[in-house]
């Protein structure tokens, strides 16, 4: 017979294969889309004012070996929102290049959005070489804390501009994991947006970012 605690180990494991099976999963590499324009079935928008430019565009060192999606205007947050999406409890990834901006050089993926105004974002930033998790309410921006730590602000990684990355979140429930690279970085907890929403892509001032290869899915 099984040691109790090998037999729940068992037995946990089966539900976390099972969960991570039962997923539904989009992916959206941008192949298919016209180039100069927004990508069909998104919306560009911000939070705050100013003007975002979200196009697609050709890349030959994207690493889908062809278009990305580009956001090259300037707005206090560039965004872009997947129609039709709403997830609840799941995961976004996406690949990233910081190419400019003189204020700021960031790539974020938004997660429950409501609206421009509502939502949760995690962005890697290439000149403060660092990664935080935000909550957005009513259009203004607060980082939140680190599961086990009070205070600060995300942790310092470096983010090399000019490089591609890969930004990742999960979200269940109140918990978000949050990776950069493959590499697990830090887990928030709050419960501020708790219903599903929209998914996206979000920059930040004069950023000039290129975005390919993201998945997201939803689990069931």
């Amino acid at each position: 017979m099984l040691h109790p605690n090998i037999r729940w180990a068992v037995i946990a494991t089966a539900f976390f294969l099972l969960e991570v099976n039962d997923m539904s999963n989009h992916a959206d590499s941008f192949e298919s889309a016209q180039t100069g324009v927004t990508p069909e079935g998104w919306t560009a928008t911000l939070t705050g004012s100013g003007n975002p430019k979200w196009t697609v565009e050709n890349d030959a060192t994207a690493p889908s070996k062809g278009k990305v999606v580009k956001q090259s205007g300037r707005a206090t947050y560039p965004l872009l929102l997947k129609n039709g999406s709403s997830i609840k409890d799941g995961f976004i990834e996406v690949k990233f290049k910081a190419v400019a901006g003189s204020e700021d050089r960031a790539a974020g993926v938004v997660w429950r959005a409501k609206d421009a105004k509502n939502y949760y974002v995690v962005r890697a930033n290439a000149l403060e070489d660092n990664f935080v998790l935000y909550k957005i309410v009513n259009g203004v921006r607060s980082a939140l804390d680190i599961v086990g730590r009070k205070g600060g602000y995300g942790v310092s990684v470096p983010v090399p501009a000019g490089t591609w990355h890969t930004l990742r979140v999960d979200f269940k429930g109140p918990r978000f994991s949050a990776s950069f690279n493959g590499k697990p970085l830090f887990e928030v907890e709050d419960t501020t947006f708790t219903e599903a929403g929209m998914v996206g892509l979000w920059t930040k001032a004069d950023s000039v970012t290129l975005f390919d290869d993201m998945t997201y899915g939803e689990t069931k």
